[in-house]
C-alpha cells in the first residue's frame, strides 16, 4: 500500500490552533503516515516531548520567513538540526523581530481607525511566535473585519496599507542557515511569489526543493511547478499548510505526496 506524507503543517506553537498531539491524531485519521510540523520561525514543537506514535513518522521542519525587497518569501527547512544552540538563538532573534513588526502593524491599524495593541496580539497568540494570522483573527474578534482573509485582502497583505516587513534575513541568508543546520531548503507555496523569475535566482543560492504540490495550487500551477522542478533539478515536496481552526477550509492531507518524495528528501539530506 502506498504511503503518503503531508510536509507542511502548523501547530499552536506558531499560528495554528491545534497541539502536536492532536495533529498526529488527525493525520492518522486522514491516512497520512508521514508529517512535518513546520511552524513559522519556531521549533518549539520539537523542544517539547512529542507523543510516541509508531504509525506516524515526523520529519523535523520549520518555515522560515525572509525578506526580498519588502516581500515575504517563505522557505521550508527539512531534517534540520534544531537542537543546535546557535540555531535556537537565530530563531529567538527572529521571534523578537516578529514582535517589533507586529507592534508597528498595530500602530498602522490604529491610525486607520482600528485600535490594536501588541499586548492584545501577544495574549491571543499565547506561547507562539506572533504572526499576521494572529492579528487577522483578533481583527475578526474586534469586529474590524468579518473573516481573517478580509484582513489580509484589505490591510495586511504584502502590499496592504498596514503591512510591515521587518524581517532581516534575505532568502539567501535563510537558505544558508538551513544548510548550516544540515537541512534541506525548499521554497514554500511558490504561487504566492509575485516575481516567479526569482526562483532560478534562489536555486543559484542553494535552494534544493520546491513545494509544487500545495493546497491552494490549481492543477495548472501544480503541473507548472512539477515541470520547473525537473528543469532545475529540484526536489518536489508538498503539503496542506494546515492551520487548524484558523483556516478551517484546509484539511490535513488535502495536498499529499507519495512517500518516495520523502525518500528523495532523505537522500538529499545525506549530501548536505
Amino acid at each position: 500500500m502506498m504511503k503518503y506524507a503531508d510536509l507542511h503543517i502548523h501547530t499552536c506553537y506558531s499560528d495554528g490552533t491545534f497541539s502536536p498531539a492532536h495533529i498526529i491524531t488527525l493525520a492518522k485519521k486522514a491516512g497520512i503516515r508521514c508529517i512535518s510540523i513546520t511552524d513559522h520561525d519556531s521549533v518549539d514543537t520539537y523542544l517539547n516531548p512529542l507523543p510516541s506514535e509508531e504509525d506516524i513518522e515526523i520529519i523535523p521542519g520549520v518555515e522560515f520567513t525572509s525578506n526580498y525587497n519588502n516581500i515575504e518569501v517563505h522557505i521550508l527547512g527539512y531534517f534540520i538540526d534544531y537542537s543546535a544552540a546557535w540555531f535556537q538563538e537565530r530563531l529567538k532573534a527572529m521571534c523578537e523581530d516578529r514582535i517589533k513588526r507586529m507592534e508597528a502593524m498595530c500602530q498602522k491599524l490604529t491610525g486607520l481607525g482600528m485600535p490594536l495593541t501588541i499586548e492584545e496580539i501577544s495574549k491571543f497568540a499565547g506561547h507562539s511566535c506572533v504572526g499576521r494570522l494572529h492579528l487577522a483573527r483578533v481583527m475578526v474578534q474586534k469586529g474590524f473585519v468579518a473573516y481573517p482573509q478580509e484582513a489580509f485582502n484589505k490591510y495586511i497583505s504584502d502590499s496592504g496599507p498596514a503591512y510591515v516587513s521587518n524581517f532581516r534575513l534575505t532568502p539567501r541568508e535563510v537558505i544558508d542557515v538551513i544548510l548550516k543546520a544540515k537541512g534541506v531548503p525548499v521554497l514554500a507555496h511558490p504561487y504566492s511569489l509575485p516575481n516567479q523569475e526569482l526562483i532560478p535566482e534562489f536555486v543559484k543560492t542553494g535552494l534544493m526543493g520546491i513545494e509544487g504540490i500545495y493546497s491552494e495550487h490549481s492543477p495548472k500551477q501544480t503541473a507548472h511547478y512539477k515541470k520547473l522542478a525537473q528543469e532545475y533539478d529540484l526536489l518536489l515536496t508538498g503539503g496542506s499548510d494546515f492551520h487548524g481552526d484558523a483556516k478551517p477550509e484546509v484539511k490535513i492531507g488535502m495536498a499529499k505526496i507519495p512517500y518516495f518524495f520523502v525518500e528523495a528528501l532523505k537522500n538529499a539530506r545525506i549530501k548536505v
